[in-house]
């Protein structure tokens, strides 16, 4: 994030409360080393613009592990230590039910693929075995597509890579802390590829965040000069190694991004008021409520918002949105509600914030370039325990996939009786990761690229995609 600062405002409580010139996210004067001038002269160099395109990614993490029969495969007839807890709603699709949690999705149903032959692999509670697809660099989706285009977008500063908290759309927000706090890193975790490609979080602590603050006095901000020279100080400070070359062009161009300013995208008080009530889920429980279990300490009501920032965030240019919610562990153990009573929180408003995402982004003409992918890090045993909760389970994982002018109105996949495991054709995370990279990006001509991570060609050049959607 770079912040432009007026150093002529008083001190408060909480340090200097200068009054913010100008604020955009994410320039690169990361760890890497680069300015944003000398970022965007190494893309030219490189022709990374070229395939980055208008298409966008939402992914929605459900952290904690969701419970398919719960959700998007219940099983209504197996044996009762089996059974779906609650009643089953009809969809769209002739012959397909959803779990009665889920009755707006359930009449969106023609827009959404249903994965019910995914298994994560993954029985832990980190989620880089997701959204790596296993590759070697262990490297997120979202930090790939940030190496693949950059980590702004050219036009108009905006970072490529965004992770949406909670705190990030209610300012002064403290969540309790508990295991999803720890595993938090892992998924956006840019791993091998290096730390300039870490999602930027508007709800504070990225590195990119950090390390972009460059204060001028508010009447010199016009000096165009003495601002090129602050960056050139910036640039100094970064690269003690003096390796970076001079890029007078790419300055001049970098001042005109920055000036246009792009702070609105992350500002829901810039959108109508209506549209805010239309996604708003806060009203749907007390945010107290989850938060009285260790399971659910990160749990909120904001999830609407949430949903709502990351469409303003694709429209404005983003190309990859990670969406964090958190809470879904169902053991229903003395960390959990029994019987999985955490689902009448979680799970409504999931129903309602996708629902109102598709709608909106359909209005808006933006559902054929905007790929909605909705999972968890693993799904849950298929047997209920003796306190009516569900276990830690790889070998089925729910995954819906939804809009980006794929083939949606399906079911895809089967599972056995029980909910334990696929019966059919078994896709796994290297299959995601490849079907959200073809989707992105033209993947023949990213193979031909010189500066592509050769353990993330490897995983692209190796894996199939989930044929289904193409």
């Amino acid at each position: 994030m770079l912040a432009i600062l007026d150093r002529g405002h008083a001190r408060d409580c909480q340090g200097l409360r200068r009054r913010e010139f100008l604020r955009i996210g994410s320039l690169a004067l990361g760890l890497s080393g680069l300015s944003l001038p000398g970022l965007l002269a190494g893309r030219a160099r490189a022709g990374a613009g070229e395939s980055s395109g208008p298409r966008a990614v939402v992914l929605l993490f459900l952290q904690g592990g969701p419970t398919q029969h719960e959700t998007w495969d219940p099983k209504p007839d197996a044996p009762r230590e089996y059974r779906t807890i609650v009643d089953c709603v009809p969809t769209a699709l002739p012959g397909v039910s959803f779990s009665s949690y889920f009755p707006k999705m359930a009449a969106a149903a023609r827009d959404l693929a249903v994965v019910r032959s995914f298994a994560s692999g993954n029985g832990g509670h980190t989620y880089d075995p997701v959204t790596t697809g296993g590759n070697a660099a262990k490297a997120s989706m979202s930090a790939v597509y940030a190496h693949f285009v950059g980590t702004t977008n050219p036009h108009n500063g905006l970072p490529t890579n965004v992770l949406v908290l909670p705190e990030a759309v209610q300012e002064g927000l403290k969540l309790g802390s508990n295991f999803e706090t720890g595993a938090l890193p892992t998924l956006t975790q840019p791993g091998l590829l290096g730390p300039q490609y870490e999602a930027f979080s508007p709800a504070g602590g990225s590195q990119l965040k950090r390390s972009m603050t460059l204060t001028l006095p508010r009447e010199r901000f016009d000096d165009r000069r003495l601002l090129l020279k602050e960056f050139d100080g910036l640039r100094r400070d970064l690269d003690q190694g003096g390796r970076l070359e001079r890029v007078d062009k790419y300055q001049q161009q970098a001042f005109d991004i920055i000036s246009r300013g792009i702070t609105d995208a992350f500002d829901l008080g810039k959108e109508d008021p209506k549209t805010v009530a239309r996604y708003d889920t806060s009203g749907l429980f007390k945010i107290e409520e989850p938060a009285k279990w260790f399971d659910m300490k990160r749990a909120s009501n904001l999830l609407g918002k949430q949903m709502l920032l990351a469409r303003r965030l694709v429209e404005a240019g983003c190309g990859f949105v990670t969406v964090s919610d958190c809470g879904w562990d169902m053991h229903a153990n003395e960390n959990s509600p029994k019987n999985m009573e955490g689902l009448k929180w979680l799970a409504p408003q999931v129903d309602h914030a996708v629902a109102a995402f598709l709608e909106d982004v359909k209005e808006r003409g933006l559902s054929d370039r905007v790929l909605l992918v909705v999972t968890g890090e693993m799904g849950r045993s298929p047997r209920l325990n003796k306190n009516g909760g569900r276990e830690h389970h790889g070998d089925l994982t729910p995954l819906i996939l939804a809009g980006g002018g794929l083939r949606m109105g399906q079911v895809i996949g089967k599972s056995d009786a029980t909910g334990a495991r696929p019966t059919t054709r078994v896709y796994k995370p290297a299959q995601l990761f490849a079907t959200v990279m073809h989707y992105l990006f033209d993947v023949p001509r990213l193979r031909l690229r010189t500066d592509v991570n050769r353990d993330i060609k490897a995983v692209l050049e190796n894996s199939g995609v989930i044929e289904e959607v193409f």
